[in-house]
């Protein structure tokens, strides 16, 4: 299936000017120098053939991209490609040669075999230019050359060469393409019926490299390769490629696809979920729907001016006001995703859509993931998604839409070095999105322990509850009981405080949030509050806690100013759960520790909008 759709999608690119995607039997490289000879073979000048390209305020050298026979990456063994190659099988010269003198002595003598070989069966001056050239090449002086030494330091980097007679490419030559395109058909191939197009044909014995992908090595990763007897099949010895027959073309157009997938350069940027590298292309011509995904993947953040109207309804608390003043009158925000828009510009067409999670497994290519979906069923998704996870915010500048590397930022420790998400989990994250399914566990799991080991602390910017993971919480909660014939928690997954709720573990993470509210109020400098000692034990277990934090509260609401409201608060919170008939409970399941959570974070983020609301309303008095 992935590789079918990979091929499929190498036919559209290759009908795509502006991809610049090679043909079977052909290589779309960067190439930096340009090697100018003359018909008598000598070398006339070293052309630098890079390409400016300004990232930020910087620019940068990028070497050209050109469609060449096929090259054959450097390893360790020796594989020498017409007309185009290393300065070690080029020039015959490298960084190693003083460690290992026989290093490009061995890459340039293959060259020129494989150059000479073929290029003459070419009738053409160009071709003969090159042989003349490699026959009167000396390496052991090309360093002092005076077309070579302005620019040795860049070439023995590992810079691209390819060759230019008469103001034209070489390797453009027809008489040449001709010659090679004969030698690469005439090669002795295995037959067999190809499992991508079902033909006979050629079967690739190996099969290309995939570059690009994160943590992958150097050189690339295989995605299809057999190296020992014990992977191999039907007793085919040796067979490698055999085990699994793939045609040369199928072999060559996915790998090819796939590569021109996971350039930095590609307009479809791939990005990353913990250790995964993502890829995603659409069966269709248009580019638009790859940018419409990437576009409800990650929203774009802009900054907005802060009208005057509109700043008193930020300043929720002392911390928002600093936090405003610190954005300088202005706040970001997420553009609003406009989904109809999105769907009304591509209504031409419902393309199947695909997406592809990459990770290196040692020597290899792993698949974290593949969905694949006509394009409206994602969006729809990615929305369901964003939707699930909807709750009523701390403050005006949160992201509104929660991506998923949002999502796994939260299960990391801010205090941790290096903080990584778990690869297992952040790719199930990502397919649960793309099925609309719940969940997984882990994820919830996570979160809960995050809050258990978190204290707050304003200078590392940690918070034990807040937006994200109360977020988090809901859309789980809201994602794993959705399909369940009864949903006895129904009411309490909702944006925000739901008052008439009588779920316990709803209301006791009420009532903590109202315990909190007072103590502060009583004691405005404190700087640990019942918070830092006893959320996480009456989360688990609140018979332990509840009783004690009730009867010191009665002192804290003694000092409070308007203690009195906080004490109409917790009997109204109190008369719901009717602890005389139904005594707090010894212990919450997980699930109920992630509705006290909920209950908490509401009541909290109620307590900041009744704030915001009475400091909009003394300020529009004070103007009339």
């Amino acid at each position: 299936m992935i590789l079918q759709a990979l091929t499929r999608y190498y036919d559209i690119l290759l009908n795509d000017d502006e991809s610049e995607i090679a043909p079977p039997g052909y290589s779309s490289v960067g190439v930096s120098f340009a090697l100018e000879i003359s018909g008598k073979g000598e070398l006339l000048n070293m052309l630098p053939i890079f390409q400016n390209v300004v990232i930020g305020k910087k620019t940068f050298e990028k070497p050209q991209r050109m469609i060449v026979p096929e090259y054959a990456e450097p390893t360790v063994n020796v594989a020498a490609s017409l007309l185009c190659g290393k300065s070690d099988y080029v020039l015959g010269i490298s960084e190693k040669d003083d460690k290992k003198p026989a290093h490009s002595a061995k890459r340039f003598a293959e060259f020129c075999r494989l150059n000479k070989e073929l290029l003459v069966q070419a009738d053409c001056n160009s071709a003969r230019a090159v042989v003349a050239f490699l026959d009167n090449h000396k390496p052991a002086s090309a360093r002092s050359h005076k077309s070579i030494s302005p620019h040795l330091e860049e070439i023995l980097k590992g810079r691209r060469i390819v060759f230019l007679f008469n103001g034209k490419y070489v390797h453009e030559d027809k008489v040449i393409l001709q010659v090679w395109d004969k030698h690469r058909m005439g090669k002795d191939s295995v037959l067999g019926q190809c499992l991508v197009t079902g033909e006979i044909s050629p079967i690739a014995i190996k099969h290309r490299k995939i570059q690009g992908i994160k943590n992958g090595q150097m050189a690339g990763n295989p995605m299809v390769s057999f190296n020992e007897r014990a992977y191999e099949s039907y007793n085919r010895f040796k067979g490698q490629g055999l085990n699994s027959p793939i045609s040369e073309k199928a072999e060559f157009a996915y790998t090819t696809a796939l590569n021109y997938l996971l350039l930095p350069t590609n307009e479809n940027k791939k990005f990353y979920i913990g250790d995964t590298t993502v890829v995603y292309w659409a069966e269709s011509e248009k580019k638009e729907y790859a940018k419409a995904f990437m576009g409800l993947c990650e929203p774009e953040m802009v900054e907005v001016e802060a009208p005057a109207e509109e700043e008193s309804k930020l300043v929720i608390n002392k911390k928002a006001e600093k936090r405003l003043k610190k954005v300088a009158e202005k706040v970001r925000r997420v553009q609003a995703l406009d989904v109809k828009k999105i769907l009304e510009d591509l209504k031409d067409e419902n393309p199947r859509f695909y997406i592809l999670g990459l990770a290196p497994n040692v020597a290899r290519v792993s698949v974290r993931f593949f969905h694949s979906d006509p394009f409206d069923k994602i969006v729809e998704k990615i929305m369901k998604h964003y939707e699930d996870l909807e709750i009523d915010k701390e403050f005006e500048d949160q992201h509104t839409y929660l991506t998923i590397q949002d999502i796994l930022r939260e299960t990391m420790s801010k205090k941790a070095s290096d903080p990584q998400a778990s690869p297992l989990m952040a790719g199930s994250v990502f397919r649960a999105i793309l099925d609309n399914a719940p969940y997984p566990a882990a994820l919830f799991n996570a979160i809960i322990n995050r809050i258990r080991a978190d204290q707050d602390d304003s200078k590392k910017f940690i918070k034990k509850i807040n937006y994200e993971r109360a977020a988090i919480i809901k859309a789980y909660l809201l994602r794993k009981y959705r399909n369940q014939p009864q949903h006895p928690i129904q009411e309490v997954l909702v944006m925000s405080l739901n008052e008439q709720s009588a779920i316990p573990a709803y209301l006791l993470g009420r009532l903590f949030a109202v315990l909190e509210k007072v103590q502060k109020e009583a004691i405005p400098n404190l700087t640990t509050t019942i918070k830092d000692q006893y959320f996480t034990s009456a989360c688990a277990s609140p018979k332990t806690v509840f009783p004690l934090l009730l009867r010191h509260s009665q002192h804290n609401i003694s000092k409070a100013e308007y203690g009195y409201a906080s004490d109409n608060r917790i009997e109204k919170i109190m008369n719901l759960l009717d602890v005389e008939k139904n005594p707090f409970p010894s212990h919450l399941t997980l699930d109920e520790q992630g509705i006290f959570v909920l209950g908490y974070y509401h009541q909290r983020t109620a307590f900041y909008v009744k704030n915001s609301e009475n400091s909009a309303e003394s300020t529009s008095s004070e103007t009339n």
